[in-house]
């Protein structure tokens, strides 16, 4: 079981911004910036392109719902969409808030927020869905 499975299971905690009974948004504990969330499948799978036709398109239109609502609670050009999946083998979408392409540059050093900070934005996104 994936760490991602056990934040969906309830199992770790997290900073939900959005569920449903398939999907899953919390924010990115080691961001790249302030409103970066990680957008999974509660289904564990490994890569994104292995997810049945429903899931993956399920899975972009929640990840869809959520930019938006980063969008409206955090300053920032756009929302920007990643996926890696080196880190974890669990499908998953970053989305990171960003004002420039380097934003989205995942060698750059994470941030750190306490988690009041943390607190704070989940509930500035959570607002604007």
């Amino acid at each position: 079981m994936t760490i991602f499975s056990k934040i969906a299971a309830g199992e770790i905690p997290a900073y939900k911004v959005a569920e449903s009974n398939d999907f899953l948004a919390f924010l990115d504990i080691n961001p790249l910036a302030e409103g970066h969330v990680l957008v999974i499948p509660k289904k564990e799978v490994d890569y994104i392109f292995d997810l049945d036709d429903e899931t993956y398109v399920g899975l972009q239109v929640f990840a869809k719902i959520v930019a938006t609502a980063i969008k409206k609670s955090i300053p920032c050009k756009r929302v920007g969409v990643a996926v890696i999946g080196l880190e974890v083998p669990h499908a998953h979408i970053h989305l990171i808030p960003m004002n420039n392409v380097s934003d989205l540059n995942f060698a750059r050093p994470k941030l750190s927020f306490t988690s009041e900070e943390l607190e704070a934005t989940m509930n500035k996104i959570r607002k604007a869905l």
